[in-house]
């Protein structure tokens, strides 16, 4: 079973997102409602996936993108955000993230967006 973190501050997003996904047997190891929880639970959970936020209270979902970067080169990361500028997009490609998914997103979306993230 593939295990996944997810990173969001607005609290109807995570659970929407946890309930998709553990619907479709993944399983949620964890849910940071900020940059720094994500840091720590990015580190201590070692996820297959982690869904991450751009836009958090205390980072920038870009800086915490370059953090787990720096420390697990590997960690697959796939964001959802409501920004969906092309320089936002782009700039987080460019720091690692595997894709980009812009609210308001369908179910479908996420699960064919995670499922390919997870084969690479």
């Amino acid at each position: 079973m593939k295990r996944i973190l997810i990173v969001d501050d607005s609290f109807y997003m995570r659970t929407m997102l946890k309930n998709m996904l553990t619907d479709a047997g993944y399983e949620i190891v964890g849910e940071a409602p900020n940059g720094q929880t994500a840091l720590e639970l990015a580190k201590e959970t070692n996820p297959d996936l982690i869904t991450l936020d751009v836009i958090l209270p205390d980072n920038t979902g870009l800086d915490v993108l370059k953090g787990i970067k720096a420390e697990q080169p590997d960690m697959k990361i796939v964001i959802v955000s409501a920004v969906g500028q092309e320089v936002i997009v782009n700039e987080a490609l460019e720091y690692g993230a595997l894709s980009y998914i812009v609210k308001p997103f369908s179910e479908e979306r996420v699960l064919e967006v995670v499922k390919k993230a997870l084969e690479e």
